[in-house]
């Protein structure tokens, strides 16, 4: 077909197709009968106007269809013939290196085996229509509302993008055109396809299409990929790997068997089946049992594979960004040459590790391990293990684990933590380690079944607590939590609704790759460096497609502060030994790392990072299947982290974490989370970024005065024994509006011997003189005695609470008495010459006082009494006699009334031999009296004394 037919064909088809219609033109009335249109009616007028437009269209359309015309024959014109099919374009290998230029695979020649119509199974063509173009009976090589619907994609989107081709054109695309994606050649793809689809019956275009569509890697028809899959012969593939065939052509490199998605091309199966079903090539019952035939999720059943391959999950990985990125023909046909980041001495210590690693995991019921590594600063991938062995099919070896979405168990608190300390929590806050119910009855325990009360967040974080962790995420919140992971490049946490609380505890699924990122992130100082396993791509012409650019994929994540307080945490082995002992210890590094263990044991996380290096270690079963109890992170995960790093790290200088200048140390009171006072008992010290720092005091510490009776707060009439000073250690829960957090914090304060809220009653116990009462009722005040006499002390005392004791002091004397009359006697030598004060106290039963004083003077020239006696004693008097050492004169006071001594009787002769007579006396009474000696320069005042009358 030269170029005169080809616009001959052209020319003739597009006329006959979109000229075949003529407008009848129809005579208008006005025109007839030689009236002017201005003059006739308004509804001729309106007639006249659309003829008008109608002819305007007309042009329009006449114009655009030449437009069509000439376009069509211009790329028509150096456009290969639909007879050339067999002569296809030479193809050239795609090759991908490491970052030394080590070759780590190449795509190799086509391997295509192409078999006759006859040889060509009906279930892969019914299958393969069935899932790419349901319509292909019946259109003629062009789906128009197809191309319609992908303009406008790729319109919007700017770029050749979005599919909409038909079976015609697929093999048009793969047989004669480049597989670079531009508009003229989608313009040459049709005109190509409306050619072949009136040269070539529907089953010569499908035999031709089966035998030349590729189906991963360098296979190229169904012949070759049921060899490559199945070992054997198209003819004699089930209807199930006829499905699983016609699966793949869409996206070769994402739906290899080989690769990653394996869950995904099963599920495009099932598709595949259900649309033969619908479209009547099976029964529904055929379709269903075919479904639970191998290959299957259950029965992979792939014969495998033997390329010539390095790190070979990696490369599959650079393959399949390779095709997001410029399509599958152009990877495996297109001469890429592809430099990489990874460092192949650095897959050989990871794959070392993971091999070493999985040695001892059968014990745990654990089969397989993964490992990814990169560097911080630039997110360059350095190493990746996807599974233990990539070619074991049969276990799902060929699945990179590192890329695919796994629950992280506790490895995700970090992310937690750190969108809490955004606000004003910090490494020092207190959280209570205390079951709590957070709501429809979730209360998640700690790995051991232990609480500890109040925790700081580091001693939480860094010990990997569950009930903390659950708090500190209600408090930073989730949404913000999924946020702060999106900013560390983690992309699947895409539905909040779904994991509740248990997010903190992995309940979201991640890619061990992102999750890598993250910590990568922590370690650079909040900066978030977008992985990458690309240095450079060039065509295979030599022209740059790629180049990595030195920060170019580098973004503020974080602010430096909480990525310090962050790392600081995850490397503090003092703190996390309570629980990890030394396990999480790489030897002569310090490295932030955290464990992660999903419930039932199916996950097993060690993940850390320094400024140099980040790493991910993954255990576990590819088919989600739980380990053994207690293969826990630090267990089975730990062991190849350590492996790996103590020798990856050895190539690096050692290298501590950045310590931003808005970081300071202070102590805070440890319940309040405030500058201690004088009161706080108990103080924290740690990290605090610039925002953190308080600048109140402590509050939860309350100093109060009480009764220390009953309890209440002292007033002005309490009695100043009775007050004193109390230190309320009023604690809250993290949120004291909850009274599922709050109960708990107040139950283990109560019992542990916590003082809680301070009293509000104020005392009024000592209202109106309640408290005691005291008098001295001898000697009295301002005696004088001699070195020789003994000071009798009387006193009377009441109490409205009870009596307890009295207590008498004069200088270093004391002496108490609990009964009454009460008083004490003290020897005037013990005291010494001079004036002397005498106390007397009264204590009730509180412990409340009242205390009375007088002055009393020992005097060496002071005379002294002696002898008393009472005789005479009769019903109505007595006689008291006495002796004085010099001549005094002499008064006898008495009653009935110790305290109250109200009658008296005097001796007025200057005397030392006295006899005083008392008189009036009532029979059958007990009197009580007390002797008063005068010299004019002495007064001596004796005990008082008793006697009964008959």
């Amino acid at each position: 077909m030269d170029v005169q037919i080809r616009w001959d064909f052209w020319y003739t088809t597009v006329m006959f197709k979109l000229f075949r219609w003529r407008p009848k033109w129809k005579p208008r009335a006005g025109r007839l009968l030689g009236g002017s249109p201005r003059k006739n009616s308004p509804k001729l007028h309106r007639r006249l106007n659309k003829k008008r437009i109608l002819r305007g269209l007309l042009y329009a359309a006449g114009g655009f269809l030449l437009l069509i015309i000439l376009l069509f024959a211009w790329y028509a014109k150096d456009l290969p013939t639909p007879e050339k099919l067999a002569s296809h374009r030479a193809t050239e290998s795609t090759k991908i290196f490491d970052r030394n230029g080590k070759a780590l695979y190449e795509t190799g020649a086509q391997r295509r085996s192409v078999i006759i119509a006859d040889q060509m199974p009906q279930n892969i063509r019914q299958a393969t229509v069935a899932i790419e173009d349901k319509e292909f009976y019946k259109h003629h090589g062009i789906d128009f509302r197809g191309i319609a619907r992908a303009a406008v994609t790729d319109i919007v989107g700017g770029r050749v993008a979005q599919g909409g081709s038909t079976i015609t054109q697929q093999f048009v695309k793969n047989a004669l055109l480049s597989p670079k994606r531009t508009f003229d050649r989608k313009i040459k793809e049709v005109i190509l396809s409306l050619e072949l689809e009136q040269t070539r019956s529907k089953e010569d275009i499908l035999t031709l299409y089966l035998n030349e569509i590729p189906y991963g890697s360098n296979v190229y028809g169904v012949q070759e990929a049921a060899q490559m899959y199945y070992g054997k012969d198209a003819k004699d593939l089930t209807l199930s790997e006829s499905a699983t065939l016609a699966s793949i052509p869409q996206r070769p490199t994402y739906f290899s068997p080989y690769g990653s998605h394996t869950d995904d091309l099963f599920f495009r199966k099932n598709k595949v089946l259900d649309n033969m079903a619908a479209q009547n090539y099976i029964t529904q019952e055929q379709a269903d049992a075919a479904k639970k035939e191998a290959p299957n999720k259950e029965q992979p059943q792939f014969t495998a594979r033997k390329d010539n391959i390095s790190a070979p999950h990696f490369v599959i990985f650079v393959k399949e960004k390779l095709a997001e990125l410029y399509g599958d023909r152009m990877v495996d046909e297109g001469g890429l040459q592809v430099t990489t980041t990874l460092d192949s001495d650095m897959q050989k210590l990871a794959e070392d590790a993971i091999i070493e690693g999985t040695k001892k995991l059968d014990r745990y019921g654990a089969s397989n391990a993964a490992l990814v590594s990169i560097d911080p600063k630039t997110g360059q991938i350095m190493a990746m293990v996807g599974s233990k062995d990539y070619f074991d099919t049969a276990h799902d070896g060929n699945v990179n684990v590192t890329i695919a979405n796994r629950q992280p168990g506790s490895a995700f608190k970090p992310v937690a933590y750190a969108t809490a300390f955004k606000k004003q929590y910090n490494p020092a806050f207190t959280l209570f380690d205390l079951k709590t119910d957070f709501g429809g009855g979730y209360t998640p325990s700690d790995y051991d079944g232990r609480t500890r009360g109040p925790v700081s967040a580091r001693y939480a974080l860094a010990n990997s607590l569950n009930i903390p962790a659950v708090k500190i995420l209600s408090l930073a919140g989730i949404g913000n939590t999924i946020q702060t992971a999106k900013d560390l490049g983690i992309t699947t946490l895409t539905d909040p609704n779904r994991y509740g609380l248990a997010l903190v505890l992995g309940g979201g699924e991640v890619k061990p790759l992102e999750l890598c990122g993250a910590y990568g992130a922590f370690a650079n100082g909040g900066n978030f460096a977008t992985t990458t396993p690309f240095l450079k791509i060039l065509d295979s012409k030599g022209k740059t497609l790629y180049e990595f650019k030195e920060g170019g994929n580098v973004k503020a994540a974080l602010d430096p502060q909480i990525a310090y307080e962050i790392t600081d945490i995850l490397s503090d082995n003092n703190v996390r030994r309570d629980i990890f002992g030394n396990s999480l210890v790489v030897p002569g590094h310090k490295v932030a790392v955290k464990t992660g263990t999903t419930q039932e044991f199916h996950d097993a996380w060690t993940a850390g990072a320094t400024p140099n290096l980040a790493t991910v270690i993954w255990v576990g079963n590819n088919d989600n299947s739980k380990m053994k109890n207690g293969a826990d992170g630090s267990v089975v995960a730990a062991p190849i982290f350590r492996t790996y790093m103590s020798k990856a790290l050895a190539r690096y200088p050692e290298t501590d974490f950045t310590r931003p200048s808005g970081i300071q140390e202070i102590s805070v009171e440890k319940f309040s989370n405030k500058l201690p006072t004088q009161y706080s008992q108990t103080t924290v010290k740690d990290i605090f970024a610039n925002w953190q720092v308080p600048t109140q005091k402590d509050d939860v510490n309350q100093v109060v005065q009480v009764n220390r009776v009953n309890g209440q707060l002292a007033t002005s009439s309490t009695p100043a024994d009775l007050i004193e000073q109390r230190v309320y250690r009023n604690l809250h829960s993290e949120r004291p509006d909850l009274a599922s957090w709050e109960g708990p914090v107040r139950a283990w304060a109560a019992a542990n011997g916590y003082v809680g809220f301070p009293p509000k009653d104020q005392d009024t116990s000592y209202n109106d003189n309640k408290g005691p009462q005291i008098s001295i009722t001898s000697p009295g005040n301002g005696t004088s005695f001699a070195p020789s006499d003994t000071i009798n002390i009387s006193a009377s005392a009441s109490a409205a609470y009870g009596m307890r004791e009295v207590r008498f002091a004069a200088g270093s004397l004391s002496a108490t008495d609990s009964d009454a009359p009460y008083s004490a006697a003290f020897s005037a030598s013990s005291l010494g010459d001079g004036s002397h004060e005498i106390s007397v106290t009264a204590v009730d039963q509180n412990g409340a006082t009242a205390t009375a004083k007088i002055t009393i003077s020992i005097n060496a020239s002071a005379h002294t009494q002696s002898g008393i006696t009472v005789s005479g004693i009769t019903g109505n008097s007595a006689v008291v006699q006495f002796q004085t050492s010099v001549a005094t004169t002499a008064q006898v006071k008495y009653g009935t009334n110790a305290a109250n001594l109200n009658q008296s009787a005097t001796d007025s002769f200057n005397t030392s031999s006295h006899s005083v007579s008392l008189s009036g006396l009532s029979a059958v009474t007990k009197y009580y009296f007390q002797v008063i000696t005068s010299t004019g320069a002495s007064t001596v005042t004796s005990a008082v004394y008793s006697f009964s009358t008959t």
